[in-house]
C-alpha cells in the first residue's frame, strides 16, 4: 500500500504550477489547427489587456504581428508602472483590475492571463513606457533572465510584449492566419473606432456588429436588412438568411463566448417573447430563430465564467450585487423596446421577418410525419448500431463539459473504420461508419435528412438536429482515403454539413484528417510522410536506400500504425469558410450541374495518375 505522510504534500510556485496544469489556464494545448486552442488564448490575453486601455480611453491604435510561432503586441495605452513591471507578468494574482472602480467591465479580473503567457512561452519580453521612460524585463519560462534599468526614450506610452510559446508545450504548432484575423476583426466590431494592424494590414470598424454581419452574410440570401440596436452596455445586430439552423456570435466584455452562456440563452428567450407580442400570435421558437443569425454584446460588471479561458458565461446578475438586475430581465427590457420600436418604424422589415417566419412554420410541418419515422428508425437502430462506435465519455453518461474533448471520425468502408475503431482512444473518440457513398443532397430541402437513413444517424448522433447547444461531440473529423473515390466522398459529406448544417462548420467543428501518404524506415527508424517533400526529406535522413511504402487507403494502415496519426500528433486541416463567398455559390459550383465553368476548370487543373504519383497531364 502507499504510504500518505508529509512528504506526499506538495507546494508549487506560480510558473510551476502553470506548467504542469496548462489546461486550467487556457483550456486545451493543441497544434494551432483548433481556433480554441492554447496557443490563441495566449495571444488573446495579450491583446485583452490592450482593449482594456482602450475601453478605458487610453491610447486610439493596437499594432500587432503574429509569424507562425512568434507574437508582438504593442498598444499605446498608459503603460504599466515603471515599479510594477516585474509583478504585473511574474506574480500571481497581481494586477490593476481588482479595482473595480478602475476596471469595472473589463475582460481579464482575475490577475492570471500575463502570467500564464509568461509561464507558457519559451521566451517572453515585455517594455513598458511611461513618459518619456521605458523599463525592459526578459523571461524564459516564466523565470526572469534579465532586467533591464530604466532607460530614457522618445517612444510615446504604452505596453509592449513578445512572446514565443513553448514548443515544448505546444508541440508542432502554428498560428493559423485565418483564426488570428478572425480574432482581430472581432476586436475591431466590439470596439468601433479603434485601429488594429496586424500584419501590416490595417482593421477597423466604424458600424460595429452591424458591421459583424454584413462580412457573415450575403446581400443575395439576406431576407431583411440588419437590425442594429444598442446602448451603453447592450448591443445586438440580428437578421434572417436562408441557410438551415441558428448563428449566433456573443460576447461579453469583449470576450468571444463560444459557447454562449446565460446572456446568449436571454436573447433567445427574448427574442421569442417580443416577435410574439408584435405579431400578436403565439409561433413555435424554432420557427421564430430558424436561419437566424445574429450577434449579440453585453458589458458586465464582474463577469462569472465556467472557466479560465471565458467561452461561457455563467452570471446571472449584471453585476456581483445580489440586489442587481438579472441579465435574463436586463435582456428582456431592452429588447422588448428597442425591437418593438425599430420593428414599428419599419414596417418592411416586419412584413419580411413575417413572410420568413411563416415559410419556416410551413417546411416544419411538411416534415413533422417524415421527422417522426426517422426518430422512431434512428431510435431502434441506436439499439443495434454498428455505424457508430461510440466513446466513453458518452456512454458513462459523463458531465456535458467534457464534450470539448470528444471526436467523432466519421469514415467509409469496414476495413478503414476497422483500423480506426481498434486505434482510436476510446475514452475521448468515436467512429461512425459510412456505407458506400453518401447522396449529393446539394438543392435538396431538409426532409431528405430524415428520409435518407445515413444522414439520419449521423444528425442523431451528432445530436444536432434542434441546434448545436447539444452537439455531442467538439470535433468531427472526415476520415477518407487520399485517392479519387476518397475525396469524392469527402465532398459529399462536406456537401451534406454545409447544406443543412452550416453554423456546425462555421463554428469551426468539421476537419479533415491528414494521414500520410508514405512511410520511409530502415531497420532503425520510421518516418512517416504526408508529401513528396517529406518523403524526400526522409529518405536523406536515413540514407541508403531504405523501405517506401505507399499507402493508397486507411484500410492498409495496421491499428498500431494508426494509433500515432490519431493521438497526441494528429493532423487536422479544419474546414473554413471564408465570408467572402456564400456557401451555395460554392455549392452550386462544386456540386451543381456540370457548369462550364467547372470543366474548364477541371481541364485545366487535370492530373493523372503515374507510377503512384499524380503528376499534371500537360508534361
Amino acid at each position: 500500500m502507499a504510504k500518505y505522510t508529509e512528504d506526499n504534500i506538495k507546494s508549487l510556485d506560480w510558473v510551476e504550477h502553470i506548467r504542469l496544469r496548462p489546461g486550467m489556464y487556457i483550456g486545451k494545448l493543441g497544434d494551432g489547427t483548433s481556433q480554441d486552442d492554447g496557443i490563441y488564448i495566449l495571444l488573446k490575453e495579450i491583446i485583452d489587456n490592450a482593449i482594456d486601455e482602450y475601453t478605458m480611453g487610453f491610447g486610439k491604435k493596437i499594432q500587432i504581428i503574429v509569424t507562425e510561432n512568434e507574437v508582438k503586441v504593442r498598444d499605446f495605452g498608459r503603460g504599466i508602472p515603471l515599479g510594477k513591471v516585474v509583478d504585473c507578468v511574474s506574480k500571481i494574482n497581481t494586477g490593476a483590475k481588482y479595482d473595480s472602480e478602475a476596471f469595472k467591465k473589463a475582460v481579464g479580473l482575475n490577475g492570471v492571463g500575463a502570467k500564464a503567457v509568461n509561464a507558457l512561452s519559451q521566451y517572453f519580453k515585455v517594455t513598458a513606457i511611461r513618459d518619456k521612460q521605458q523599463k525592459t524585463v526578459e523571461f524564459s519560462r516564466g523565470k526572469l533572465i534579465k532586467e533591464h534599468e530604466i532607460a530614457p526614450t522618445d517612444e510615446p506610452n504604452g505596453t509592449y510584449i513578445h512572446f514565443i510559446p513553448d514548443e515544448t508545450i505546444f508541440k508542432n504548432f502554428a498560428y493559423m492566419p485565418e483564426y488570428v484575423t478572425a480574432m482581430i476583426w472581432n476586436y475591431a466590431y466590439l470596439n468601433a473606432g479603434l485601429v488594429l494592424e496586424y500584419n501590416q494590414n490595417t482593421y477597423v470598424s466604424q458600424k460595429g456588429l452591424a458591421d459583424l454581419l454584413t462580412q457573415k452574410t450575403s446581400s443575395e440570401t439576406i431576407c431583411y436588412p440588419i437590425i442594429h440596436l444598442k446602448n451603453e452596455d447592450i448591443e445586438i445586430a440580428v437578421s434572417h438568411n436562408n441557410e438551415y439552423g441558428e448563428e449566433y456570435y456573443s460576447f461579453v466584455n469583449g470576450q468571444n463566448t463560444t459557447q454562449g452562456g446565460t446572456h446568449l440563452q436571454a436573447f433567445k428567450e427574448a427574442y421569442v417573447k417580443t416577435i410574439r407580442e408584435f405579431y400578436k400570435k403565439d409561433f413555435e421558437a424554432t420557427d421564430i430563430r430558424a436561419s437566424i443569425v445574429a450577434a449579440i454584446s453585453v458589458r458586465i460588471q464582474e463577469p462569472v465564467f465556467e472557466s479560465q479561458t471565458k467561452t461561457k458565461l455563467g452570471s446571472q446578475n449584471i453585476a456581483p450585487d445580489e440586489n442587481a438586475q438579472t441579465i435574463r430581465s436586463w435582456m428582456q427590457n431592452f429588447i422588448k423596446k428597442e425591437l418593438d420600436d425599430y420593428l414599428h418604424k419599419h414596417p418592411e422589415t416586419a412584413d419580411a421577418l413575417l413572410k420568413k417566419i411563416l415559410q419556416s412554420e410551413r417546411e416544419r410541418k411538411d416534415m413533422a410525419g417524415i421527422k417522426k419515422l426517422a426518430q422512431q428508425r434512428a431510435k431502434r437502430a441506436n439499439l443495434h448500431n454498428k455505424k457508430l462506435r461510440d466513446c466513453r465519455i458518452h456512454l458513462t453518461d459523463t458531465k456535458a463539459e467534457r464534450r470539448l474533448e470528444t471526436t467523432l471520425f466519421i469514415t467509409e468502408g469496414d476495413s478503414a473504420s476497422g483500423s480506426l475503431t481498434q486505434a482510436r482512444d476510446v475514452e475521448t473518440q468515436a467512429v461512425f461508419s459510412l456505407r458506400g457513398k453518401p447522396l449529393n443532397c446539394y438543392g435538396m430541402k431538409k426532409k431528405v435528412v430524415y428520409e435518407n437513413e445515413e444522414f439520419n444517424l449521423i444528425q442523431h448522433a451528432l445530436d444536432i438536429e434542434e441546434g448545436l447547444e447539444n452537439l455531442r461531440y467538439n470535433r468531427i473529423v472526415i476520415a477518407t482515403d487520399a485517392d479519387i473515390d476518397g475525396m469524392h466522398i469527402r465532398l459529399l459529406i462536406l456537401t451534406f454539413f454545409l447544406q443543412f448544417f452550416p453554423d456546425l462548420v462555421k463554428n469551426g467543428h468539421l476537419y479533415i484528417l491528414e494521414t500520410p501518404l508514405f512511410r520511409v524506415r530502415d531497420k532503425k527508424k520510421t518516418f512517416y510522410c504526408y508529401s513528396e517533400n517529406e518523403k524526400e526529406k526522409a529518405i536523406q535522413k536515413l540514407g541508403g536506400k531504405p523501405e517506401i511504402t505507399r499507402f493508397k487507403g486507411l484500410g492498409e494502415i495496421s491499428p498500431d500504425e494508426f494509433s500515432a496519426f490519431i493521438g497526441q500528433d494528429m493532423r487536422l486541416s479544419p474546414v473554413l469558410i471564408t465570408p467572402e463567398v456564400p456557401i451555395q455559390k460554392v455549392l452550386e459550383y462544386y456540386m451543381g450541374k456540370n457548369t462550364p465553368q467547372r470543366q474548364e476548370f477541371i481541364i485545366q487543373n487535370l492530373k493523372i495518375e503515374k507510377n503512384d504519383f499524380f503528376i499534371p497531364a500537360t508534361e
